[in-house]
């Protein structure tokens, strides 16, 4: 081997090691990037790698000598896809190659916006490389890239030693990014509590628990019957806007979103181990509803000037055991929740209409919500035995 490349063996020692046990990218590459430059003149040191998120779709972790670490995200859009198209990774890809390298000691010559940024802050000398993955998934490699400031840039060693640690580094790259993605679409597609389940084994089908949780449910007004006014890309466009402020709510209080069917979101607030727990529970879940009316007035309000129609939220407030598990074929599960309680609080929202009030609260949740509350009557829900009476918060 050469005596000249002896720093890379045990970089890769190190990046095999860290990288299939860290779980903290950040710190790794703020601890790669201080290691490769006590060895090459590194300045800037840089991963692109595309991501399975709702809002962004690339994650850029940039490391600098004596800054630290910074993460940016480049979103969805035709405005940010222009962006990406005008980025040498872009280039280097279109031209079908995996390598590319550039002079920045003549700003005036680099066609690329990035770095002409680098060759104004001092950079002499860009490396880039494409790590390839598997193209089965969104995950189909990362972009890997050095720059310095040195006045002659890389040498041809420096370069060979970047590149020998590539193939460990892309394996760690991608057992990290890989397992952050799964946490990701399990957190935005069944939630942050039921998602650290699911990894953490629960996946057996007819597995799960009782649980005792204060209960919201929120369905739109009238929103089926604009499905006969308005195109689907409208209609689509609506629902994320009322959803986002509607999920907003809950969980800043603490909620987790468990379901969207249609037009309606279901959700919990488990209740606790401690002292006055419930009542706890059941005022994060009261708050969240305000906030949530709140938001989507405001919301509406927003919209008279334009031609989105005005859409009201009705709310119902329960509290009771659920069972909380996996339910569904064997091929097919869905986490979720399913019992009286959830019954309850479906029947209970169709008074909204009946009595015009946009929040109930059932009798179990009023009792323990520690709020004046008013009775509003009994009555008798569909699917229910017993008579149940309804309230609503005064003055609400």
């Amino acid at each position: 081997m050469n005596p000249q490349l002896d720093w890379t063996t045990e970089l890769i020692r190190w990046v095999l090691t860290e990288g299939t046990t860290s779980d903290d990218p950040k710190a790794f590459v703020a601890n790669l990037g201080s290691r490769m430059a006590g060895s090459i003149p590194l300045h800037t040191f840089e991963i692109s790698f595309p991501s399975l998120h709702p809002v962004h779709q690339v994650v850029t972790t940039t490391w600098r000598a004596g800054s630290g670490i910074d993460i940016q995200t480049t979103g969805h859009g035709d405005i940010e896809d222009v962006k990406l198209q005008a980025s040498a990774i872009q280039y280097v890809l279109k031209e079908g190659r995996t390598e590319g390298r550039w002079n920045l000691r003549d700003e005036n010559k680099i066609s690329f916006p990035r770095l002409r940024s680098l060759a104004r802050e001092g950079h002499t000398d860009y490396v880039l490389r494409i790590v390839n993955f598997s193209e089965q998934t969104v995950l189909t490699g990362a972009a890997i890239s050095i720059a310095t400031m040195h006045p002659e840039g890389f040498s041809e060693q420096d370069v060979a030693g970047f590149e020998a640690i590539l193939p460990a580094l892309g394996l760690a790259i991608h057992r990290m990014v890989a397992s952050r993605m799964l946490t990701d679409v399990l957190r935005f597609y069944v939630g942050p509590r039921t998602g650290k389940r699911i990894l953490g084994g629960e996946i057996e089908r007819g597995k799960g628990q009782a649980i005792y949780a204060a209960i919201l449910l929120a369905d739109l007004r009238n929103f089926t019957g604009l499905s006969e006014l308005y195109a689907p890309g409208e209609i689509v466009q609506w629902l994320n806007e009322h959803f986002e402020a509607i999920g907003s709510a809950v969980e800043a209080e603490g909620g987790e979103i468990l379901k969207l069917v249609g037009d309606s979101l279901l959700a919990m607030f488990p209740v606790g181990s401690g002292e006055n727990a419930t009542m706890f529970a059941c005022r994060d879940a009261l708050k969240a509803a305000q906030n949530a009316i709140d938001a989507t007035d405001a919301l509406n309000r927003s919209r008279i000037s334009g031609p989105a129609p005005q859409i009201g939220v009705d709310l119902v407030l329960h509290l009771g055991e659920v069972y909380y598990g996996n339910i569904g074929a064997a091929q097919r599960l869905d986490f979720t929740v399913i019992g009286r309680a959830v019954n309850e609080a479906t029947r209970l929202e169709a008074l909204c209409g009946e009595l015009q009030r946009q929040l109930l609260l059932s009798s179990s949740f009023a009792e323990q919500c520690d709020v004046p509350s008013e009775g509003l009557g009994t009555f008798r829900l569909k699917g229910v035995s017993e008579p149940q009476d309804v309230y609503a918060i005064v003055g609400r």
